[in-house]
């Protein structure tokens, strides 16, 4: 529990630095964007000036008849390539520059650019001593353009690179897993084995003994217990063969079996459909979900409690529900209680609810949840798994 804790704690530290890094670069590129767009509006401004000079040229001459050198306007007013513009007069002549040539002379059109110039920039007044001579409404360049879109551009690479990173890391992680499960489970499998067999040959003596035949098939099933458990570990690392079985039958079947060898301070209890429901399962592995989801119920009672299984459908689907009477879970572990090694117990490794998710939801196709939990009062775990049209 202390490693998750540690895990989030970490996980917490870069997704904070993650945002903050990503705040300042926004921040940084906005007040670029409004540094060029103010550098843009001063030149713009020249350009007004440049226009003003050469509207009022023919009335600035000397009185020695020399005309006003009006090289410098011109030249500030063909310099601008960048961005478009449209400079309307008092008397509503218009004139544009950088726009549609094909299309300079369609009034809509024109009238649309300066609405939108209007939105992007304030428009700049041609003034001459307190007269006003024109107006000059002017667009954003394409470049100023391009650098609005560099923001939604890095928060997109950022995303993408960290998707990649954490499908990477999760890919390599559950990889990992997958390979300590799958060696731990064959080599369980393989150590059981072992006195299995002679536990057999030992069942077979004494049947040859004057011994009670009650006890001899008490044991058998434990035997037969002891190879479905085998057969379980075996299955890890492997997909599993699914049939379409009678999933009221095979929970009742495990249900009997956990109710005879669990301790009598523990009130079962079932409620099932009296009919037959397909579902397509792997039998070894249902039930050892129903025996996890049963032994963990009963570690939460500490031995002593009411402990219920409910089954119900609807078109679709049908649910399993075991609840105890145990000391709850807290509503922020609803999903921790299903990653490996959490556990709120001073002993155990905290898998089974792991290995339930992983046998419902990875080979079943089906869901697992902590339906409802009250603190000191109980826990309700569900299993949802799709309906099959018929037995096969």
């Amino acid at each position: 529990m202390m490693f998750l804790q540690k895990r989030n704690t970490v996980r917490w530290i870069l997704i904070i630095s993650s945002f903050i890094i990503v705040s300042l670069i926004l921040w940084n590129t906005y007040n670029f964007f409004q540094k060029f767009k103010n550098e843009e509006r001063a030149k713009m401004e020249i350009w007004a000036n440049a226009q003003q000079t050469l509207i009022k040229a023919p009335t600035t001459a000397g009185t020695d008849g020399a005309s006003v050198d009006l090289e410098l306007p011109l030249k500030i007013l063909k310099s601008n390539k960048s961005n478009p513009m449209i400079l309307v007069s008092i008397e509503g002549y218009t004139q544009s520059q950088n726009l549609d040539e094909k299309r300079e002379n369609d009034s809509l059109y024109i009238q649309q650019k300066i609405v939108q110039f209007e939105n992007e920039n304030h428009p700049i007044e041609v003034i001459d001593d307190g007269e006003k001579l024109a107006t000059l409404y002017y667009g954003n360049s394409d470049l100023l353009n391009k650098l609005k879109y560099y923001p939604m551009a890095l928060l997109l690479i950022i995303v993408l690179f960290g998707s990649v990173v954490y499908f990477f890391y999760r890919t390599a992680k559950i990889s990992d897993q997958n390979k300590l499960w799958a060696g731990m489970a064959k080599e369980t499998a393989h150590q059981i084995g072992t006195p299995l067999s002679s536990l057999l040959g030992w069942t077979e003596l004494l049947k040859t003994m004057d011994v009670d035949t009650s006890v001899t098939s008490e044991i058998e099933k434990d035997i037969d217990r002891l190879q479905t458990i085998t057969e379980r570990f075996s299955k890890i690392g492997s997909i599993p063969k699914l049939e379409v079985k009678d999933i009221i039958a095979e929970t009742k079947t495990a249900y009997e079996y956990l109710e005879i060898r669990s301790s009598k301070r523990v009130a079962f209890a079932i409620d099932i459909p009296n009919k037959e429901i397909p579902v397509a399962i792997n039998t070894q592995l249902f039930s050892w979900t129903i025996e996890n989801l049963v032994k963990n119920a009963i570690d939460a009672m500490r031995g002593a409690g009411d402990l219920k299984i409910t089954i119900t459908e609807n078109d679709k689907f049908v649910k399993i529900n075991v609840s105890d009477t145990g000391k709850g879970i807290h509503k922020q572990d609803f999903k921790n209680v299903f990653k490996p090694g959490f556990t709120t117990k001073k002993r155990g490794w905290g898998l089974g609810l792991s290995l339930v998710k992983r046998i419902i939801e990875d080979y079943h196709k089906g869901r697992v949840k902590v339906l409802e939990s009250e603190i000191g009062k109980g826990t309700t775990m569900q299993i949802s798994l799709r309906k099959e049209e018929s037995m096969s």
